[in-house]
């Protein structure tokens, strides 16, 4: 006798998606979840809040879907007062009233410092899934975001990013990726991933191996966060930067004339990152027409995608 799956059990043996996502039966929509929360990385409770929530849907916006409930995940100290947890929240809100997603409680815990983010349920159009796979040689790589938001954390935490270097990445991270996974679609991106904690390269390299290719990128083509170079010039590069490098280890390729602040920033960890997404050439000379009408302003393309290499999944080149 054959045992039945955990999946098979729960949901029926025809209701999983070959992406992994839940169909809904009876549909051709699935259901799509995820769940991310950390400490504060700014110091303002509200800013802090929104940041979060934006992190937290982002994972919904990669895989091409839409939000539709969320429920709030909180550690927060008994000494602090109540007050800043109800700022927390209150920027957390904004942003699900923004992504017109169901706020629907949440549960808390006492905790040595405060943590805050959401799970997050959604749909998706089996039709329209998006994936860290199926990126083709020659796809142009398109990035939706600055790079450069662990670098000025790690400045602020060193008290040596100034205000508007740090309202630029309170913006950009908290800002939806909405927008562009709607331009992903609309372009019929191959691959697409959100980049945060593993960085650029990191989860390029994931977008990598599950696409059996490799990824060339152009480190001076990289959009950055305004004041994050220089930042990274003085070497305010955060621990993740040295973690992924050693986590990448010979899959990753520095040619000799890679400014090195620009292969930090590449290495370093994001919060709330863009998407990082491959797109057909045929499809690229409607690029800049499809950020104008999303409003996306801070977007490059950064690199292209080659054949595979051996055991290299990125290559950054001056």
């Amino acid at each position: 006798m054959q045992i039945p799956t955990r999946e098979e059990v729960l949901h029926g043996p025809d209701t999983l998606d070959d992406a992994g996502v839940i169909r809904i039966p009876g549909s051709n929509h699935c259901i799509v979840q995820t769940v991310d929360f950390f400490p504060p990385i700014v110091d303002d409770p509200t800013d802090f809040g929104r940041i979060a929530a934006a992190n937290s849907l982002s994972d919904i916006y990669a895989m091409g879907g839409t939000p539709l409930s969320a429920l709030n995940i909180v550690g927060f100290p008994a000494e602090l007062p109540t007050s800043i947890l109800g700022e927390i929240l209150a920027g957390g809100a904004e942003k699900m009233k923004e992504a017109n997603c169901a706020l629907l409680g949440g549960h808390s815990v006492r905790d040595s410092e405060v943590k805050y983010g959401l799970a997050v349920t959604g749909t998706i159009d089996s039709d329209q899934i998006l994936t860290n796979g199926g990126a083709k040689a020659g796809d142009l790589l398109v990035l939706t975001k600055g790079l450069g938001t662990g670098t000025i954390s790690t400045a602020l935490n060193k008290q040596q990013a100034d205000a508007e270097i740090l309202a630029a990445a309170t913006e950009s991270m908290a800002t939806l990726n909405a927008a562009a996974a709607r331009v992903a679609i609309a372009l019929e991106a191959h691959a697409v991933t959100d980049v945060t904690g593993f960085g650029l390269c990191g989860h390029g390299a994931e977008m990598a191996t599950a696409s059996n290719m490799t990824l060339e990128i152009i480190a001076s083509q990289l959009p950055l966060i305004p004041g994050a170079a220089d930042l990274a010039r003085m070497e305010l590069i955060s621990g993740g930067s040295k973690r992924n490098r050693a986590y990448l280890a010979d899959r990753l390729e520095l040619a000799a004339d890679v400014p090195s602040h620009l292969a930090g920033l590449a290495l370093d960890s994001e919060t709330s990152g863009g998407l990082l997404m491959a797109i057909s050439p045929d499809r690229i000379a409607d690029l800049e027409d499809s950020m104008r009408r999303e409003q996306i302003t801070q977007y490059a393309i950064i690199g292209e995608v080659k054949p595979v290499q051996d055991s290299l999944s990125v290559r950054i080149r001056g």
